[in-house]
């Protein structure tokens, strides 16, 4: 079974930068969609950016676009969200996720917490 371990979030000021990583316990990461989820306090969990198995295809939602990038190292099964001009309603509990022989995201990490202070 495959494990995703994330990293990288934080307390952050209102402008600032993050990067999370997610790392794959899998040298088949390279055959996974890959993605970024985020859920803030009594909201539902959103899709911020996903990435196809070679990196050809990004996609954002539009709250997004413009200030995060999403990347993949297969050769370090890792996948990355740089996160920059950081808002307030950036505040979530940050999840990687990846879509495993399936085209929908069966395989979650354990989430990271990124605060954006103002």
């Amino acid at each position: 079974q495959v494990q995703l371990v994330e990293s990288g979030g934080g307390l952050v000021q209102v402008g600032g930068s993050l990067r999370l990583s997610c790392a794959a316990s899998k040298r088949t990461f390279s055959t996974y969609v890959m993605a970024w989820f985020r859920q803030a306090p009594g909201k539902e969990r959103e899709l911020v950016a996903s990435i196809s198995w070679l990196g050809g295809n990004r996609d954002y939602a539009d709250s997004v676009k413009g200030r995060f990038t999403i990347s993949r190292d297969n050769a370090k099964n890792t996948v990355y969200l740089q996160m920059n001009s950081l808002k307030p309603e950036d505040t979530a509990v940050y999840y990687c996720a990846a879509a495993i022989s399936t085209s929908t995201y069966n395989t979650w990490g354990q989430g990271t917490q990124v605060t954006v202070s103002s």
